[in-house]
């Protein structure tokens, strides 16, 4: 059973690893080991993390197949550019102010969206879902304060690699904990069996909604981080493919794994890069790629698995201490004849 020092003694262990991974990354960046344009492509894979963990947050742990990702990432960036756009304050208030509120209006159109559609299930959820994010993309495509098919242009460019950091630590601390939790439970059982799980007492349609919105706020995050880091936006950027993208990157990596997603999110946002040597072949290495994993490991790269540094520590430990006791042992017997 987890004690509260222990508890304790393994987040004091990831903040301390966490704390020295983002040194090493900046460390990296600033040294000049890799030119800036790899360096800036850290942000694309921050963001996409945290579109793959949000997105498996639906598709992995509760067991849905929600196709509208990309719009409620659309909701995020728009209102978080519209924002730091319309008010005039510094930007250290105003950037986090602005993801927050983008989160929320995501978040919020998750229940709207969540609350009918997620009293469906499998291929009916998937259609639903793909209706609402080609809506959200018609409607942003015919209002005017949104620049309509020319895109929104002129939106400061805040985003950069410790805020984006920040914000994936965040997210995973905030998923990973409410999966472990009570609730997490709760979405999992709905997972594995849900009539069983209602049988049980458990609201489905609250806990469904309740890891949807989750899932749509963390989603209009990562918008807000993609607006502010390419300073201009357009419809066409959040269309059905966003959403398929995103799919992908979580089935990649294995559904209900979050570790999964991380590896899977980096290595499909850097490989086209790294393949541009191949621009002919690029796309179509990219693909075998994905067909040949898929052929060979059909759950994901990691499956169900997650990484856990405390239990990788205790291992390692038992190991240590195991192999400690017959040398004890020894010096014992020797000792006593």
């Amino acid at each position: 059973m987890m004690t509260k020092k222990n508890v304790g003694g393994r987040y004091l262990l990831n903040t301390v690893a966490t704390c020295l991974l983002f040194g090493a990354i900046m460390l990296v960046v600033e040294s000049g080991l890799i030119n800036r344009y790899m360096a800036m492509m850290l942000i694309p894979v921050g963001y996409n993390i945290i579109l793959a963990t949000s997105l498996n947050l639906s598709a992995g742990f509760l067991g849905q197949l929600p196709l509208g990702h990309a719009g409620f990432m659309s909701i995020g960036a728009y209102t978080c550019a519209l924002f730091t756009m319309a008010v005039d304050m510094p930007a250290a208030v105003e950037f986090p102010l602005g993801l927050l509120i983008g989160g929320v209006a995501a978040a919020l159109c998750g229940v709207i969206i969540g609350l009918p559609a997620l009293r469906l299930r499998g291929d009916y959820l998937a259609i639903i879902t793909l209706g609402f994010g080609e809506i959200i993309r018609v409607i942003i495509l015919n209002l005017d304060f949104t620049g309509g098919a020319f895109g929104l242009k002129g939106i400061p460019k805040y985003t950069t690699i410790p805020v984006v950091f920040v914000c994936v630590v965040i997210t995973i601390f905030a998923i990973h904990t409410l999966i472990k939790s009570r609730h997490g439970r709760a979405i999992l059982s709905i997972r594995e069996d849900e009539i069983a799980a209602e049988a049980s007492g458990i609201s489905t349609t609250y806990y469904k909604v309740l890891a949807f919105s989750f899932s749509a706020f963390f989603a209009g995050i990562a918008g807000g981080l993609y607006a502010h880091y390419l300073s201009i936006l357009g419809p066409a950027n959040f269309g059905f493919m966003k959403s398929v993208e995103i799919l992908v990157m979580v089935v990649l990596g294995g559904l209900g794994s979050m570790m999964g997603s991380v590896v899977s999110a980096t290595a499909l946002t850097l490989l086209p890069e790294l393949l541009r040597g191949f621009s002919e072949y690029r796309m179509i290495v990219y693909s075998l790629l994905l067909v040949i994993v898929m052929i060979f490991k059909p759950s994901g790269l990691f499956g169900r698995y997650d990484f856990s540094l405390g239990d990788s520590l205790g291992k390692i430990g038992s190991i240590f201490r195991r192999k400690k006791k017959p040398e004890q042992g020894g010096e014992n017997d020797e000792s006593d004849s």
